[in-house]
């Protein structure tokens, strides 16, 4: 069950880490100045070369990792940073009527399954339907004479979208219940908030130094 992710220190500098979640165990990570897909299927390739056997995939739901994952293995996106795209485009505390219904039935993600999921997505999206499809028109004009338009509720279309996108890898792991695949990347995450307690003790070492510490504290954090 591999976990992956990457995350910063500072400007361009990181590290791609992948942890077994089942073994409680970071495997395999690198330093990387941004986060791409191709940090993902090299560092994956780089696990199977080396024998290991993956079961399957969560990660925090970059689309095209999702289309270069899912061929190969189940990909479970992370419902908890699901819930954190939403929130970012509806903020916590939405005031349309349309933005609040919608970040409550989020809310029960991770409680809920998929069928029921759906079902109320599908049922939010027809009741408000109209309501998305508004536009409002502004005083410049195109190249052909005519007023530029924008859709009115941009932030709430964005939410619904990304939901959209991701539904069919929210519930990867209720499709597979043999596997026991976790349904968010929160094992990882904490082994991540562990590395950064122990380096904010250690600030201002040079680079290097920052570097080599990194390495010997995953190899030995698996909380």
């Amino acid at each position: 069950m591999l976990i992956v992710d990457g995350f910063f220190f500072g400007r361009g500098v990181g590290t791609m880490l992948f942890r077994a979640a089942n073994l409680h165990r970071n495997i395999h990570w690198f330093e990387i100045g941004y986060e791409t897909v191709s940090d993902y299927t090299k560092g994956i390739d780089e696990l199977e070369r080396q024998g290991w056997i993956i079961q399957a995939v969560v990660c925090d739901g970059r689309p095209g990792v999702r289309a270069a994952l899912a061929p190969r293995y189940p990909v479970q996106m992370c419902q908890f940073h699901q819930v954190q795209i939403v929130t970012r485009y509806l903020t916590r505390n939405p005031e349309l009527p349309a933005a609040i219904q919608l970040k409550s039935l989020v809310s029960t993600l991770s409680r809920t399954d998929e069928a029921t999921f759906t079902a109320g997505l599908t049922a939010w999206h027809d009741r408000w339907e109209s309501f998305l499809k508004e536009r409002t028109v502004g005083d410049l004009l195109t190249k052909t004479g005519k007023r530029r338009w924008w859709y009115t509720h941009r932030r709430i279309r964005a939410a619904y979208r990304s939901l959209k996108a991701s539904l069919p890898y929210l519930f990867t792991f209720e499709r597979y219940p043999a596997l026991h695949i976790p349904n968010t990347t929160n094992s990882l995450d904490g082994s991540i908030s562990h590395l950064r307690d122990k380096l904010r003790v250690h600030r201002g070492l040079k680079l290097q130094t920052r570097r080599k510490l990194t390495e010997e504290l995953l190899k030995g954090i698996s909380p």
